[in-house]
């Protein structure tokens, strides 16, 4: 029951917020703010939806989730079309369906032992730290070690922080096939990766060692780490 109940409010917001917002709406939210009517007409039909997949008697939950849609929708609208506040956008549209979701069905002493169970959760403390390390610390490890490269390359047909967070997300899908041991996805994932990035023949020599080598010592720290966790949590 509480996960469906979950499930159906994350559609409903789904639904509202990317399949039934038309382009103009949006436009005339980011021009007109908390002027426009068609702020609160998105409003009212996300809190609508939610309201009809979850029951009549959760009405409460759909007077919330139309007040914070509004007000979240209506900030947003005000600041620049940029990926870190659609992110921020949306984190907090769904910190808001998940608060519903708990006080619906859950209590603070219930929220209270769920973080002590949590907290002396050891494999989970362990997975979050190898995450944490190969996001942000392993990226600044790679940016050292390969400074010296970095630094001979003359390149205008860059795409600012994009190699960055390819390798953050590739680091994070090797620990997970690791985690899972499917080591024979790594090497489909690396095979693809080489095709797309060294399969150019009017790139210099050093940018394609410098990729390699950026490639290798990314790949190495993501597969050293998950097989550390796997062998801490086993």
């Amino acid at each position: 029951m509480e996960v469906n109940w979950l499930t159906k409010l994350l559609l409903a917001h789904l639904l509202t917020d990317f399949l039934l917002q038309p382009t103009r709406w949006v436009k005339e939210k980011n021009n007109k703010h908390f002027s426009s009517g068609y702020l609160y007409l998105h409003t009212v039909l996300t809190a609508l939806l939610a309201w009809i997949f979850t029951g009549w008697m959760y009405w409460q939950t759909a007077l919330i989730i139309f007040t914070t849609h509004t007000l979240i929708d209506g900030w947003k609208s005000y600041q620049p079309d940029k990926v870190k506040y659609f992110l921020i956008d949306q984190f907090l549209h769904l910190l808001v369906i998940m608060s519903c979701w708990w006080f619906s069905f859950y209590d603070i002493p219930q929220l209270k032992q769920l973080w002590i169970h949590l907290n002396s959760d050891n494999n989970l403390w362990i997975i979050v730290t190898a995450v944490v390390f190969l996001v942000w610390p392993s990226a600044i490890m790679i940016g050292q070690l390969t400074k010296k490269w970095r630094e001979q390359l003359v390149d205008s047909e860059t795409l600012g922080n994009a190699g960055k967070w390819i390798g953050i997300v590739e680091r994070i899908l090797i620990l997970i096939f690791v985690l899972r041991s499917q080591y024979e996805v790594i090497g489909l994932l690396m095979a693809a990766k080489g095709l797309l990035r060294f399969n150019e023949n009017n790139r210099p020599e050093i940018k394609t060692e410098y990729l390699l080598i950026g490639t290798l010592i990314s790949i190495s720290l993501a597969i050293i780490t998950g097989l550390t966790v796997n062998y801490l949590i086993s």
